[in-house]
C-alpha cells in the first residue's frame, strides 16, 4: 500500500469470537511511525475478522488526511 507496511491479525475472544487489529508502518527518511488500531467489534470466523483488518488498513492507508504521531 504505497509507503506503509499493513500487517492485520486476529485475536480469538474468551467467548469463541474474533477480533481484529492491524499495525500500520511507515518508514521514510523524516519520521517513520507505527501505529497500532485495535477494533472493538467482534466476528465470527477469523477470516472476516481478518478481512475487516485488511479493509480498515486500506482506508487508513489511503487517507489524504492521515495524521503523523
Amino acid at each position: 500500500m504505497g509507503n506503509y507496511i499493513v500487517s492485520p491479525a486476529t485475536q480469538e475472544t474468551s467467548n469463541g469470537l474474533y477480533r481484529a487489529s492491524i499495525a500500520v508502518q511507515r518508514s521514510q527518511s523524516k519520521g517513520a511511525y507505527c501505529r497500532v488500531f485495535n477494533f472493538d467489534c467482534e466476528f465470527v470466523s477469523r477470516e472476516a475478522a481478518r478481512v475487516y483488518a485488511i479493509t480498515q488498513g486500506w482506508l487508513e492507508t489511503g487517507s489524504a488526511n492521515a495524521q503523523t504521531c
